[in-house]
């Protein structure tokens, strides 16, 4: 009995220790999410201090593969604020993923498909690492946007209705 009640101790301070940083809601909305992995990230001193205060921005990031690894790109991670210009970081610089080499290849295969990218998720923290959630996504037409809005809505109805 005290084995499966540590267990369950260490299930919720594992899940408590996950905190969200930035969110990409905008690309819910704009593609639509077939596959998502977790991947390390590499980072600055500085980067991580301004990531760890809610300075970054995933809205208009992408992936891209060079030389069998995988880059963040367009992600703006603000300048730390307490530190001179010399020691700060390019806010918008590459950022290396850090996946197994399996995972790379897999991620490639499925964004050489046709319309298929690769689009930063969210980042937050797990234990005492900066991890991001990447999605494998294919852009949505207007009119697939417009499908969505309305079970979005509808689904607000009945929700609403169930609880009168």
């Amino acid at each position: 009995m005290t084995k499966t009640s540590n267990k369950v101790n260490k299930r919720k301070i594992h899940k408590s220790s996950l905190r969200n940083l930035a969110e990409n809601r905008y690309a819910k909305f704009q593609y639509e999410i077939f596959e998502t992995i977790e991947a390390g990230i590499e980072l600055l001193g500085t980067e991580v201090k301004s990531i760890r205060n809610g300075k970054a921005n995933l809205r208009d990031g992408y992936c891209s593969f060079r030389d069998g690894e995988i880059l963040l790109l367009n992600v703006h991670v603000s300048q730390h604020k307490n530190v001179g210009s010399f020691f700060n970081h390019d806010p918008l610089r590459n950022r290396k993923l850090l996946l197994k080499k399996k995972e790379i290849i897999k991620l490639q295969s499925n964004a050489e498909k046709k319309g298929m990218t690769i689009i930063p998720l969210s980042l937050y923290i797990k234990g005492s690492w900066i991890k991001v959630k990447i999605g494998v996504g294919k852009g949505k037409k207007l009119y697939d946007k417009r499908q969505s809005d309305k079970q979005k809505n509808i689904k607000r109805e009945i929700k609403s209705a169930l609880n009168r």
